[in-house]
């Protein structure tokens, strides 16, 4: 952006700096020109149109190749900006189900014993080994699960 501007404003200068030229003869009948009349000679204004600016091949390629870096630059940014919200995102998913999983093996702590349903439906209370064996594999995945 930067080297954009500058571009533009040494385009734009010699259109600017424009001044005043002005010829004159002197005794000795040679023409000078200068930027002030002289004091003793008369003198006439001269329009001088200066050429137009031309930017040669090497700065437009300069110029075109820092766009393409500038914007490589930018997509970049963008990339890393998406990964890194949704990297976010994926962490407070983690914390979430990390905490529901907690809550439950604090539970399960509180519970004195299983239980699994039959097909009639009723209770059929499990072994103290069951109980410990289910108790020690949630643990186990909670931890699995919440220590990465």
């Amino acid at each position: 952006m930067l080297l954009r501007t500058l571009l533009t404003l040494l385009i734009l200068l010699p259109a600017v700096s424009v001044a005043e030229v002005y010829r004159w003869v002197d005794a000795e009948g040679r023409t000078h020109f200068g930027d002030r009349p002289p004091a003793q000679a008369a003198s006439q204004e001269v329009k001088v149109e200066s050429a137009p600016a031309r930017v040669d091949n090497s700065a437009r390629d300069r110029q075109q190749k820092m766009n393409a870096f500038l914007e490589q630059k930018q997509q970049e940014r963008d990339q890393q900006r998406a990964a890194d919200a949704k990297a976010e995102k994926q962490a407070a998913k983690r914390a979430e189900q990390c905490s529901r999983l907690r809550a439950r093996l604090k539970h399960m702590d509180s519970v004195s014993t299983f239980y699994n349903l039959n097909e009639q439906g009723e209770r059929v209370f499990v072994s103290e080994s069951e109980n410990t064996r289910i108790r020690e594999q949630f643990r186990r995945k909670v931890e699995k699960t919440c220590s990465r």
